[in-house]
């Protein structure tokens, strides 16, 4: 399936580095808000464990049995406060975000940016306050966009009997909005049980706030974390989200040695080998630094954010379609050569619609690489399923 992470936050609070370690595209970087004023695109990948690896044979598109699995990247201007009314590049960024199916909240837990992303000392802000204020933001971008013609359109839909699920998701389509989105929402806030028409402002802000965390599940990134008080990572963990404490920062150091082939390391990893030789003291040091920071935290978190959207926020799985279920291969003898992405829940004949149209419409059934066992098209698929599917002739 296709899909787009958003990356979101204040300016200066680390996204463009962020983005830069997830995806080494070229970016650019500064300590001044509004660096990112056009959204950055770009690839970057969730990480798992290869199948090939049951084959005791490497199958080529992966490394040491670590598959990396590409997904589609967005880092989105810097948000500050009354973005929702146009303040700084507010309408860019909203604009930008309805693209993406989950939000990587890229917090400063450090507390050393205002609320506007300007360099304060460490500890002077609460971060608290950004992610509410994230919250706020979307929140009244959508209430801003319902708001602005509901008596018309609530007398529409009394006058013409409609569905009121069917006219807020058309309404809101433009923000990513659904029937789905929005049915959840009036059940989560019990607006279902009151007449459309008498609903209060605060009322339709409620609806806009479960819309905004059921239609973009968001994931917070607590960065800056190798420098950021005790407590500040402290309160950002209670928080009832998934908050992974990360720097990007040496994210990006460590994916620039890889590169340069100074290091072997793999996104992901908890330590890495040095490769190069005749390395400066200097360099050697910021090594060392690197893989103290490795081994305290378990990692720098840039990778832990990525999975965790994708196979927890997104209930995301791993299913690798094959045509010799002997061999793991294609028709050409590439052993593994694709990894799909699906909706836990997802079914042998959501795959086969998933490879091509025409294999889902002339669909006979799967088998289990693993077992030989054939799989009816009902059958629900698991993570890191290996999988042929069968289907009539042209």
């Amino acid at each position: 399936m296709s899909m787009t992470i958003g990356l979101a936050g204040k300016p200066n609070a680390g996204k463009s580095t962020f983005f830069k370690a997830a995806t080494m595209a070229d970016v650019d970087i500064a300590n001044y808000p509004f660096t990112t004023i056009n959204a950055n695109h770009g690839v970057t990948y969730v990480r798992t464990e290869c199948p090939c690896k049951e084959k005791g044979n490497e199958c080529g598109k992966c490394t040491a049995g670590i598959r990396l699995v590409p997904i589609d990247i967005i880092d989105v201007a810097g948000l500050v406060p009354d973005a929702h009314k146009g303040k700084g590049l507010g309408n860019t960024f909203l604009d930008e975000l309805r693209q993406a199916q989950a939000i990587i909240h890229v917090v400063d837990a450090s507390g050393g940016t205002d609320e506007e992303g300007n360099p304060l000392d460490i500890g002077a802000h609460d971060p608290m306050k950004d992610v509410v204020f994230l919250n706020r933001e979307i929140t009244m971008w959508l209430y801003g966009i319902l708001e602005r013609n509901w008596i018309k359109l609530s007398r529409k839909i009394q006058a013409e009997g409609l569905k009121l699920e069917f006219v807020i998701a058309e309404q809101l389509a433009g923000a990513g909005i659904t029937e789905f989105h929005v049915n959840e929402a009036l059940i989560e806030t019990g607006l279902f049980r009151v007449e459309h028409l008498k609903w209060t402002d605060e009322d339709m802000v409620r609806l806009c706030e479960a819309m905004e965390r059921i239609s973009k599940p968001m994931l917070i990134s607590a960065n800056k974390a190798d420098v950021a008080p005790p407590e500040n990572l402290g309160k950002l963990g209670e928080l009832e989200r998934i908050v992974v404490p990360t720097s990007a920062a040496a994210e990006l150091a460590l994916r620039s040695a890889a590169k340069s082939g100074a290091i072997r390391y793999t996104p992901g990893d908890r330590d890495f080998e040095v490769l190069a030789e005749g390395l400066s003291t200097k360099q050697q040091k910021g090594l060392e630094a690197l893989r103290k920071l490795l081994v305290a935290r378990g990692g720098t978190g840039v990778q832990e954010c990525i999975n965790r959207v994708v196979f927890e926020l997104l209930g995301l799985i791993v299913v690798y379609p094959v045509e010799d279920e002997g061999k793991w291969t294609d028709k050409n003898g590439n052993m593994l050569p694709d990894a799909y992405l699906m909706k836990r829940g997802s079914t042998c004949h959501d795959l086969a619609y998933q490879i091509h149209s025409e294999i889902g419409d002339r669909f006979l059934y799967a088998m289990d690489a693993r077992t030989r066992m054939r799989l009816g098209e009902k059958h629900e698929l698991k993570d890191g399923d290996v999988i042929k599917i069968v289907s009539t002739a042209r």
